[in-house]
């Protein structure tokens, strides 16, 4: 019982809309209708401004972060289990009740469930730290956010391959990928377009 309350609880910590509520809040506009219609801390920071944009970003993290750090940290559960708390909190997160099941698309949520999983496997550090560099090597040459996201991601999968992670750490990896690619759909199409705006 105990565990289904902590994964209901890392759901709906996930599908806090707080990018929709910070544009509601300080422009009183619903930050679907405007750029790219996402309810993330790119769009924010493009239609709200820079500082809201990193409120946003920030809270989405520690939704990602702030319960299976928790449960690590005064809990006595299986590692297999932080990892299923995370992608709760991700599924949320990009299908939220709150909107209709349309959420983000889960950067930022993902990047703060890894931060708090490599308290319990310290070797996800490294591989961690190579999709980050991958991300800010990818967004300063193109300076287009989705881009870089999807590379980090595919990287995250490749390293923890040849790394040799935890199959759960496999199976999360190859997870988080497939969200991000479902959820970067149409910044897909405009990419292969060349029409993707740029940061």
């Amino acid at each position: 019982m105990l565990k289904l309350i902590l994964l209901l609880a890392s759901f709906f910590l996930g599908a806090v809309p707080f990018g929709y509520i910070v544009a509601w809040k300080v422009k009183h506009i619903d930050i679907r209708s405007y750029g790219s219609g996402n309810i993330g801390a790119t769009n924010v920071f493009r239609v709200v401004g820079k500082k809201w944009g990193i409120f946003v970003f920030v809270f989405d993290f520690l939704k990602g972060f702030v319960i299976p750090f928790l449960v690590y940290f005064f809990g006595h559960f299986e590692s297999y289990f932080l990892i299923i708390l995370g992608a709760a909190a991700i599924a949320g997160h990009n299908w939220p009740p709150f909107l209709k099941f349309k959420g983000g698309k889960g950067v930022a949520t993902s990047l703060g469930v890894l931060a708090a999983l490599c308290f319990s496997f310290t070797s996800l550090k490294i591989i961690l730290l190579i999709s980050l560099l991958v991300w800010l090597a990818v967004f300063l040459s193109t300076r287009i956010v989705s881009l870089a996201s999807i590379f980090a991601s595919f990287s995250f999968v490749i390293f923890s391959f040849l790394l040799s992670q935890a199959k759960e750490l496999k199976i999360l990896g190859a997870l988080l990928c497939l969200f991000i690619l479902i959820r970067h759909k149409k910044n897909i199409k405009r990419l292969l377009k060349g029409k993707e705006n740029k940061f």
